[in-house]
């Protein structure tokens, strides 16, 4: 009776694996949509893509700014000037769209980023899009709204999920919504204006929201609760499938997590993402250690879940840590965006004498440049 009981167990166990397919997360997604959600599996398993936050928009000494001291022609990367060879995966932020500006908060301009995604999506390349939000309640007070205060997605010091709580504000009901609703409409159409010299649709990774295990934007850990963060990503994929967007592949992310519970806090149900991801910043041996843990029991959620895996953001990509993700299976890693005066950043070294450890990695045939995915169809 026991060995049956077992067997039996086995078997319930065996259909419920087996019940569980990898296959992209909208039900009505586009052919272009299923055929990138296939290929970054099959890139998951040669290795993991090099990714680069505005690679293509903002460099180290240049950006395409109309008329700033600093613009450069169309083709500029650099990546592409430290190793030879553009970033498997290009990423482009579109904060403060929803304003209904020009550019983003990051002064790169909209028409810039759609331009650059066309083109990089003929090349075969992948796309990530992020989106730093403005914050809905304050950026509504009078004065001047700043990039990294006032109004922004990083102005959360009044916020608790109990008292104001600017994601309750934007669901249905709340005094935000219609505003809300508006901001999906503009992203929305953006969105449909990406498409390919067939008409068709661009497919690309949307990674909205994200880390919500930090307590640093108005949909983070703290400043709302954990179902009413679900329920925003739930909200929002609705919408812009609604709006006949199902091209689009979404990331679910969080920043440090210790835990499974931990990282699984606020996460909408696997009908609405694709990919799931975390973003570490740091270096030395404490934090190998803890990117080490992280990745190993993330990538093992990620694989249950029957979903992509990636390190959404780092930086920087030390040696240690090209070795310790190389031990997983993860679709990308991405450091973020390196930008001229006047705010200088500089994430990817790109300067002769400190280029060695981008071209480190790139003599690593673990990790995957653009024409290493070319290929890969």
């Amino acid at each position: 009776m026991k060995k049956l009981l077992i067997a039996l167990l086995l078997i319930g166990a065996t259909t419920v694996l087996s019940a569980q397919t990898w296959q992209v997360a909208d039900p009505d997604a586009t052919p272009e949509a299923k055929q990138l959600f296939e290929r970054l599996i099959k890139i998951q398993k040669t290795g993991i893509m090099f990714g680069h936050q505005d690679d293509l928009v903002t460099g180290d000494t240049w950006n395409l700014v109309p008329d700033s001291p600093y613009r450069t022609e169309y083709g500029a990367s650099d990546t592409k000037t430290a190793v030879g060879d553009y970033p498997a995966v290009a990423g482009f932020e579109l904060g403060e769209l929803e304003l209904g500006g020009l550019h983003s908060l990051d002064n790169v301009y909209f028409s810039e980023i759609t331009n650059r995604v066309k083109w990089f999506h003929e090349q075969n390349g992948i796309i990530t899009i992020s989106w730093h939000v403005v914050n809905p309640i304050s950026s509504q007070w009078p004065g001047v709204k700043e990039p990294n205060g006032a109004g922004s997605a990083w102005e959360v010091g009044f916020l608790s999920a109990a008292g104001d709580n600017a994601v309750r504000s934007v669901l249905p009901g709340g005094c935000n919504n219609a505003m809300f609703n508006s901001w999906l409409d503009r992203l929305a159409g953006l969105f449909l204006t990406w498409r390919d010299k067939d008409g068709n649709l661009i497919p690309f990774l949307f990674r909205p929201y994200h880390e919500h295990s930090g307590s640093f934007f108005w949909w983070g850990k703290g400043r709302c609760y954990d179902e009413e963060y679900a329920e925003l990503w739930r909200y929002t994929v609705k919408y812009l499938r609604n709006k006949g967007l199902h091209n689009i592949l979404y990331m679910y992310n969080t920043d440090k997590v210790y835990s499974d519970a931990e990282y699984l806090a606020g996460y909408p149900g696997d009908e609405y993402i694709d990919v799931m991801s975390i973003d570490w910043y740091g270096s030395g041996e404490e934090f190998n250690g803890h990117i080490d843990k992280a990745l190993a029991h993330t990538t093992v959620l990620a694989t249950q879940h029957c979903k992509l895996h990636a390190l959404s953001e780092c930086g920087p990509i030390s040696e240690d840590l090209q070795k310790i993700l190389a031990k997983y299976e993860s679709t990308y890693v991405l450091i973020w965006r390196n930008a001229p005066s006047p705010t200088p950043q500089s994430w990817v070294p790109v300067k002769p004498t400190q280029a060695d450890l981008l071209r480190t990695l790139k003599k690593n045939k673990k990790y995957l440049f653009l024409k290493d995915i070319q290929k890969i169809k």
